[in-house]
């Protein structure tokens, strides 16, 4: 169901280019489900296969999500409150200012791109990489009422 709702998301959000929660989601849900957050995520990318085409594109979403998900995973499970908000803000938004250089290397695999021609493909995506990474900061904003909202889900179904 999880998977669901961050593939709604997506689709919502279409309307706005690389303007998304995906990113929120994927923090929110490892703080909470830590390593079974790898069905939700990975229920978005074959969701995204299935409705939007198993092509080139589609590949190095195997492993760009599972990249951001493991920097929460090494974040210390216990972040002093006042500083917890501004941690996953700014892990979410590194993710995406780096979107686009995580997503290259398969991209240069597929389409036999050489090493400096990888790099111009970076760099004329750093433009839509910005907007991924600003936009992620300030939408991060709802990764800790998300987790609260999970987190009293869980303990009500218990």
């Amino acid at each position: 169901m999880l998977g669901s709702v961050m593939y709604a998301s997506k689709i919502i959000m279409e309307l706005f280019p690389n303007i998304h929660l995906i990113g929120v989601f994927t923090v929110a849900f490892t703080i909470v489900y830590r390593k079974k957050a790898l069905y939700p995520i990975y229920t978005y990318v074959i969701l995204n296969g299935i409705f939007c085409g198993f092509a080139a594109w589609w590949i190095p979403y195997l492993y760009v999500w599972t990249v951001l998900w493991g920097a929460v995973m090494l974040l210390p499970r216990h972040i002093p409150k006042k500083v917890r908000p501004l941690v996953y803000m700014t892990v979410c938004a590194a993710h995406g200012f780096l979107f686009g250089t995580l997503y290259a290397p398969a991209q240069a695999i597929i389409y036999g791109l050489s090493f400096p021609k990888m790099i111009a493909w970076i760099v004329a995506g750093l433009p839509f990489d910005c907007i991924h990474g600003i936009s992620n900061f300030f939408c991060g904003i709802l990764i800790l009422p998300i987790v609260f909202a999970l987190q009293r889900a869980e303990k009500n179904t218990i």
